[in-house]
């Protein structure tokens, strides 16, 4: 069949079937994927309409089923010949083998998921249209890369904010196909460049135009996204210098909010309009970028509120310090004058409380200056740490074992403070024979003793500040540890020791 050109009924048996039954043509016809035979001469004995189209597409010019048949494929479409679909079709003939597989074809524009069959008499082809997706399997894969690459980005804690900010507008400059990606900043009724993505010098961090004469003034005013793929169709936005000058033809821009109020905008531009409208993920993408930029914007605003309260803190505690420390010094000279010249328990009630004040005014300038997080940690021997902590406090008969301490990573003189309040603490609480315990638990430190420990009921608030189980006692010492174990992030829990003491448990947040 075949050398005649005259179209029989096919005696359609797919070579590698192992079958010799005949195939219904009318089935073949209401397949919606293509169906195509060829001899051992690569003359078509049969296909059905679905390939008949394809066939007449790729032909350029719509070709019957009479017109096909017989014909040398190779002749009807020789664009085809030398393709990826020719050379597998040959291979699969030469080995006998059958072929699966995807390939793009350019003259179609078209991709095809393509099963040949081989027979030593021919070759029986099914191949249908996966061109949809494709495009579906590639717009994920896309997606994926992109919010990849966003994660990244955010989660990378060695670039600076000003860096990530940069990174992200290049991304979505990519995704969007954009050449323009900034972070503006709006300052009353200007629009302040504060990071920028661009092809050029153009526009530079730190340039300033009117708001008025940008798109991103309605994204301001409403406080929504705006999407345009071509900004010449808003006859508002048409007449502003951003299109009329700068030729700025699409734009996508997201709102940047900062408690609670517009900060400024997360935004690309392109000087070409788009054919097709910006996808719903793309605009998605975008807001949840601009999402993480007001919060890392905001936390920015809260820790420089915090560094300009604790520096304010600090500064106050100092001055307090100071213009207490000096008439405290008076007081306390003169009452030791006064006792040497008069033996009166009123003079030791007095001795008492000026030093109980000399302490509340140390650990007041201490926790001030304890509070902010702590920025360059570096390995510290807790041993010899501990050993010249134990040196500073009045600690009488009392006896150290440091010999288990591991090593830690933190701020040594904030890490001293911490060791002298415990040990003060339990020389007070535990008596001048009291036996402290420094050694190594998973993931961090503790400090023990053999005093009386700390009921159940008092755990919870001894950390609180102004708790105190003495009448002398400030109440703050334990307060201090805690807010030095949270500047390290470490967590501190207070338990029983073995011995029935105090037990102070420091450990690394995950």
């Amino acid at each position: 069949m075949g050398d005649s050109g005259e179209r029989t009924e096919p005696d359609v048996t797919p070579g590698g079937w192992g079958t010799e039954e005949v195939i219904d043509p009318a089935l073949l016809d209401r397949m919606t994927d293509g169906f195509h035979a060829y001899d051992d001469e690569w003359n078509t004995t049969y296909l059905n309409e679905r390939a008949r189209r394809i066939v007449s597409e790729a032909a350029g010019v719509d070709l019957s089923t009479e017109e096909i048949v017989g014909r040398n494929v190779w002749e009807v479409v020789p664009e085809a010949v030398g393709t990826e679909i020719y050379d597998r079709y040959h291979e699969a003939m030469e080995s006998q083998e059958p072929t699966e597989f995807e390939e793009y074809y350019e003259p179609l524009d078209t991709w095809f998921e393509i099963r040949a069959y081989p027979s030593e008499s021919g070759l029986s082809v099914f191949f249908r249209d996966v061109t949809e997706q494709r495009v579906r399997r590639e717009d994920l894969r896309a997606r994926g890369e992109v919010l990849r690459g966003v994660t990244a980005t955010i989660a990378d804690a060695d670039l600076s904010f000003e860096d990530r900010v940069s990174r992200l507008l290049r991304i979505g400059a990519e995704m969007l196909g954009t050449e323009y990606g900034t972070l503006s900043r709006i300052r009353d009724d200007r629009y302040v460049f504060e990071v920028v993505h661009a092809p050029d010098d153009s526009v530079v961090a730190g340039d300033e135009v009117d708001l008025s004469t940008t798109n991103c003034e309605r994204v301001v005013v409403t406080e929504e996204s705006l999407a345009l793929s071509d900004v010449g169709e808003e006859p508002d936005l048409a007449e502003r210098a951003g299109y009329t000058d700068w030729g700025i033809s699409c734009y996508l821009g997201v709102p940047v909010r900062v408690n609670g109020s517009v900060y400024g905008t997360f935004c690309f531009y392109d000087r070409d309009a788009r054919e097709e409208p910006f996808r719903e993920w793309e605009v998605t993408t975008v807001e949840l970028m601009a999402e993480w930029v007001s919060a890392a914007l905001e936390r920015q605003v809260v820790e420089e509120n915090l560094r300009r309260q604790n520096d304010r803190l600090e500064e106050f505690a100092a001055i307090v310090s100071h213009d207490l420390r000096n008439p405290l010094a008076i007081a306390k000279g003169q009452t030791e004058l006064a006792a040497e010249e008069c033996d009166s328990e009123h003079l030791v009630k007095a001795r008492n409380a000026h030093e109980r004040m000399e302490r509340i005014v140390s650990d007041v300038l201490t926790m001030a200056q304890t509070g902010t997080a702590v920025e360059d940690p570096e390995p510290v021997d807790l041993t010899a740490a501990a050993r010249e902590a134990w040196a500073t406090v009045d600690t009488g008969e009392a006896t150290l074992d440091a010999s288990g301490a591991p090593t830690v990573t933190a701020d040594e003189s904030r890490l001293l403070q911490l060791l002298e309040n415990l040990f003060r603490n339990a020389v007070e609480h535990g008596g001048g024979d009291v036996h402290v315990v420094v050694e190594s638990i998973p993931g961090g430190f503790a400090v023990a003793d053999d005093g009386p420990g700390v009921p159940p009921e008092h755990r919870e608030e001894a950390f609180d500040h102004g708790f105190s189980t003495r009448d002398d006692g400030t109440g703050f010492g334990l307060n201090i540890v805690r807010t030095i174990a949270e500047a390290h992030g470490w967590t501190v829990s207070l338990t029983d020791a073995e011995s029935g003491g105090a037990r102070f448990e420091f450990a690394e947040t995950n």
